[in-house]
């Protein structure tokens, strides 16, 4: 390994790691081999570059996956790359079931790695878009209510767009009141949707 500084915090996440350890292990010597700094962030094993996220360990019930924070710049030529949710903008993952599965492709894991580096290295950003339209429903809210339309736009851009595509997702009109109804508040007090 090129970068033999551990974090103590990733040690102490795999020694409490039951599922999925040794495929954490597997892609946490890889990483490491690339030369990128262990850190931990969000409660996961990040590693960065000149203090830049790369790629983030994480695992889920029916996978794990490494997950490039700008994986949306990368080319993908092997087609391994996936994108979480339709909402994710910039990340994508790379996911496994098994440690030989990431045995496999150790050596293409290291190309994408180095790729994201490529990308950190030349300033390249994510074009995120930003142009969502404002549900008719929040919208004759905000006209009812001008305090909240300001409360609203005081909120962080990817607090709007979950909102936004929250209370856009309902088909029904009648669902997308009672949704706007239910988190006028939260909204109010500068919360985002999943925020207590």
């Amino acid at each position: 390994m090129k970068n033999r500084e551990l974090n103590p915090k990733v040690d102490e996440f795999l020694s409490k790691s039951k599922k999925w350890k040794e495929e954490y292990e597997k892609l946490r010597e890889i990483v490491l081999d690339c030369g990128l700094t262990e850190d931990f962030k969000w409660k996961h094993p990040c590693y960065t570059f000149e203090n830049n996220n790369i790629v983030l360990i994480h695992g889920f019930k029916e996978y794990c996956a490494l997950l490039f924070h700008k994986g949306a710049l990368l080319k993908d030529p092997n087609k391994i790359l996936v994108q979480q949710t339709e909402n994710v903008q910039a990340a994508r993952q790379i996911r496994f079931t098994n440690v030989q599965e990431i045995i496999t492709i150790e050596s293409t894991l290291k190309e994408y790695i180095y790729e994201a580096v490529e990308v950190e290295k030349s300033g390249l950003q994510v074009e995120k878009k930003t142009d969502y339209t404002i549900p008719e429903e929040l919208q004759s809210k905000f006209e009812e209510n001008p305090a909240l339309k300001t409360a609203f736009e005081a909120l962080t851009p990817g607090r709007q767009r979950a909102y936004i595509l929250y209370i856009s997702k309902a088909k029904q009109s009648r669902t997308r009141q009672a949704r706007v109804e239910k988190y006028e508040h939260h909204i109010l007090d500068g919360k985002g949707l999943n925020d207590k």
